[in-house]
């Protein structure tokens, strides 16, 4: 098992199934190889089967659809064209589509044959976010599709929790409010379902409590405001400079008497350009493992790799989305 199963709580018993689209890709077959290993999940790949098959060297126990011959792809495309037919994708144009191997990975998950599906060490994220987007959709309710990192931290007692949630670090460029609203509420509940951990909301800024003034501050507290409205069972703090939210003596000088203050372990960013630079900081600088973007707010579980993973990053991000589809089959929030 996965030392990021165990931090999750997670026992898989393989019973799971999570699609890997980019089979071709030698780091997705040796991450296939890894987690069918140690038992997390079936793995299925997607790509030409000449060539993911030499990729996989004859490892046993790993799938491959290949979307040239893929028997599954007529239902697909006609769930696919129902779905989408007030947009006018006709039959044939849903065909074409599920052709292609992000799409068709979205198609399983959709169709509820896959648990989950994994991309973008090829693709870029706009080709991964739009295939679930089209494919699988949004989650009931949701209002904007964000994304976060799970920020890993080993011996760092001085910290709240050896996992950090930082959002949004890799798709809401610019929030405002409203949106900053939605990006907390729904980071505080992925951090609850991944971890177990009680969400401690830090509302990040270059201001802590008033000390400074900004259109740029009054839209961080205006969001805090409205988290609270919304969700007043949520402990959440705000507007925090970001050692104000870590660290205890800096928060007992700049936010007295604030209970989240000094231990916030979900910290939201202003802004894309700070939750990217600082979840980067954090990595390159701090020491700490970076586990993202994990997409949050679609109906069942897809992610996203950077395409300068390593085989290691796809199973840590296959233990993540086991434990997004295990919370979805449960119905355990945590």
């Amino acid at each position: 098992m996965s030392d990021l199963c165990e931090k999750f709580g997670l026992a898989p018993d393989g019973a799971a199934h999570i699609v890997l689209s980019e089979g071709t890709d030698p780091r997705v077959a040796e991450a296939a190889i890894t987690a069918t290993k140690l038992g997390m999940a079936q793995i299925t790949l997607i790509g030409p089967r000449a060539d993911v098959a030499a990729n996989l060297g004859g490892a046993s126990g790993i799938a491959i659809v290949d979307p040239a011959d893929c028997p599954d792809l007529p239902r697909y495309a006609a769930a696919y064209a129902e779905r989408r037919k007030s947009k006018g994708l006709t039959l044939e144009a849903a065909t074409a589509e599920l052709s292609q191997p992000n799409f068709l990975a979205a198609a399983m998950v959709a169709a509820g044959d896959a648990d989950g599906t994994i991309g973008g060490a090829v693709y870029a994220t706009p080709d991964i976010i739009r295939a679930a987007l089209k494919v699988i959709g949004t989650a009931k309710g949701t209002k904007l599709l964000s994304s976060f990192f799970l920020m890993i931290f080993e011996n760092r007692p001085d910290l709240p929790n050896d996992i950090l949630l930082f959002s949004d670090s890799g798709l809401v460029i610019d929030p405002n409010a409203e949106e900053l609203s939605e990006i907390a509420i729904a980071s505080a509940g992925s951090m609850s379902t991944l971890t177990g951990t009680t969400p401690q909301i830090g509302m990040l800024s270059f201001s802590t409590k008033g000390s400074a003034t900004h259109p740029n501050v009054d839209k961080v507290t205006e969001a805090t405001a409205l988290v609270k409205t919304k969700r007043p069972d949520l402990a959440i703090e705000g507007e925090l400079q970001f050692d104000a939210a870590i660290v205890p003596s800096v928060a007992a000088a700049k936010a007295p008497g604030s209970d989240v203050a000094g231990h916030a372990n979900v910290l939201i960013f202003p802004n894309l350009d700070a939750g990217n630079i600082g979840y980067k900081i954090a990595q390159r600088l701090g020491g700490a493992r970076a586990i993202g973007p994990v997409l949050q707010g679609l109906a069942k579980p897809a992610n996203d790799l950077s395409r300068g993973c390593t085989a290691s990053d796809i199973v840590d991000m296959i233990a993540v989305t086991l434990a997004q589809a295990e919370s979805l089959i449960s119905g355990d929030k945590r």
